[in-house]
């Protein structure tokens, strides 16, 4: 282990190993990565251990500077541990350069099939019992994180001193499809919210998109900027300053080059440093099967639900005078031939979607005896989950207590500094 200082912590990086196939543990082995943090001068003590899960999935835990954000209040009080969720970070991680190893598509998609939530809390418990010496432990589940949370409170509720669960109360039954029927309205809505505060924007959009249509970009990485590309970009829609960032972008899409406008070397790399998978790959290669529960493939269900809101249709919208319209968390066929980060990917992220063999993630019944103290920030319209499948979820999880607030985005455990987690901690210990 190697110990280090920054600001106001003491940081201790810590590698951990874990079957790639629990139910092989004899099998092969894949190295976890996580890091220690802890306040100066309580590093010697005895704390209790708060471990942070990413959202995502595919993201490693963040990269913090000293005491920022949530940390500020964790540290208090906790020894944080920031997971790089297998695949991610520095836990070996799986990309278009690591796959290759592994072989051939085929071998690829079913390698990745233990990359889901079942795998992580199981990796958490190992590491648990290494770090605690069996006693339970506090998690803070952001997104994804939360997704895995849910998954831990429904399998190994005995691991778990107290939960945390931050824009991440995922639909217990849910289909894919089910999931992305909800989603294009929240999208639709944070679109309308976003042309209502910059009303310049509508045409802005409508210009680029007009002009990738007749002449798509090839960046200098490769990335290909499409129309659909383009309307990607409204991921942005779902944290917190997002909508003014997307504006900023678009202000300066265009210079004007002689007597005729291009798009710019500044728009052209704001928008691939928005969009490019590069940093995370297993967030497009993995997004629908999280929610993969039965039989039932995904069977790219983004793509598919789509053709049921015509609104998003680019090519329409151009043709009808209408706004264009962003997505959001949306992952579709054409980004694994737009991004070369993931088109050697692209057969087996096919597999993946085609995949039948996804087994249940959560148990309601164990679910409904819970016995975990649990809180849990739920942001109005969120634009990644649900709010509806959200609040249902709690209500099905015993004990359970809910802050929803529409002051924050998808990001408002970051965005607030200490606020949401002060408040969750809060809920946890009935002192609100």
């Amino acid at each position: 282990m190697t110990s280090y200082r920054q600001p106001g912590v003491v940081l201790t990086d810590r590698t951990f190993t874990v079957p790639l196939d629990h139910a092989d543990p004899g099998g092969e082995r894949i190295e976890l990565y996580g890091r220690e943090v802890a306040a100066t001068g309580r590093a010697g003590e005895e704390l209790p251990w708060l471990v942070y899960l990413e959202g995502g999935p595919g993201c490693g835990a963040r990269r913090f500077s000293g005491r920022q954000a949530w940390l500020e209040r964790a540290v208090r009080e906790y020894r944080v541990l920031l997971l790089d969720q297998r695949g991610t970070g520095l836990s070996t991680p799986r990309n278009r350069q690591t796959l290759t190893a592994v072989g051939g598509p085929d071998a690829q998609a079913a390698h990745l099939t233990h990359f889901r939530a079942d795998s992580i809390v199981r990796d958490c418990e190992l590491i648990r019992r290494q770090l605690t010496g069996g006693e339970p432990w506090s998690v803070l589940g952001q997104s994804f994180g939360g997704f895995c949370a849910t998954h831990y409170l429904s399998t190994a509720p005995e691991g778990l001193r107290e939960v945390f669960i931050t824009g991440g109360l995922p639909s217990l039954d849910g289909h894919a499809d089910d999931v992305y029927r909800a989603a294009y309205p929240r999208m639709r809505r944070k679109n309308e919210a976003h042309y209502r505060r910059y009303p310049q924007d509508v045409e802005r959009a409508r210009r680029v998109a007009a002009h990738l249509a007749e002449h798509p970009a090839v960046l200098p990485t490769g990335y290909r900027l499409t129309p659909e590309a383009f309307q990607s970009l409204g991921i942005l829609l779902g944290g917190g300053d997002g909508s003014h960032q997307l504006h900023y972008l678009l202000e300066d899409a265009f210079i004007r080059v002689g007597g005729r406008h291009e798009l710019s070397d500044a728009f052209l790399e704001a928008a691939h440093a928005a969009l490019s998978f590069a940093a995370r790959p297993l967030y497009a290669v993995l997004h629908e099967a999280i929610y993969g529960q039965d039989a039932r493939p995904t069977a790219w269900a983004a793509e598919r639900v789509r053709a049921e809101f015509p609104h998003f249709d680019a090519a329409a919208a151009l043709d009808g005078g209408a706004p264009l319209l962003f997505t959001g968390e949306t992952v579709h066929p054409w980004h694994f031939t737009a991004d070369p980060a993931l088109r050697p990917l692209r057969e087996t992220a096919e597999i993946l979607a085609a995949h039948t063999g996804w087994t249940p993630l959560y148990d309601t019944a164990r679910l409904a005896a819970n016995e975990v103290p649990v809180a849990a920030a739920v942001y109005h319209d969120d634009l990644y989950v649900d709010t509806a499948h959200s609040l249902a979820t709690a209500r099905s999880i015993r004990g359970l207590r809910t802050w929803v607030t529409d002051e924050y985005e998808h990001d408002g455990v970051r965005a607030s500094g200490t606020r949401v987690l002060d408040r969750l901690i809060a809920l946890v210990r009935d002192e609100v």
